[in-house]
């Protein structure tokens, strides 16, 4: 299941999750934001269960902004489990 979702409060612009029937990330892709930053985000959670991604990521903050690319890309995740 691939799911989109329209970050809040960052400079990415969207964020589209790719999840198997097992909750894990099969693949994950960024628009806009810091190029380097959210492909190497997406790297490192290939593989990974959609509730660890969400744990490790959950709650980190971009200068002072009360979330970050990585914060949005766990709510985009637990949404996601949500539906699939």
């Amino acid at each position: 299941m691939t799911y989109n979702y329209t970050p809040r409060g960052v400079c990415s612009r969207g964020i589209s999750v790719e999840l198997d029937d097992n909750n894990i990330i099969k693949d994950c892709r960024f628009i806009g934001g810091c190029m380097g930053n959210t492909t190497g985000i997406c790297a490192l959670v290939k593989g990974m269960s959609a509730d660890e991604a969400i744990e490790k990521l959950s709650g980190i903050d971009c200068g002072g902004r009360g979330t970050s690319c990585p914060d949005q890309l766990s709510i985009a995740l637990r949404q996601a489990v949500e539906r699939n």
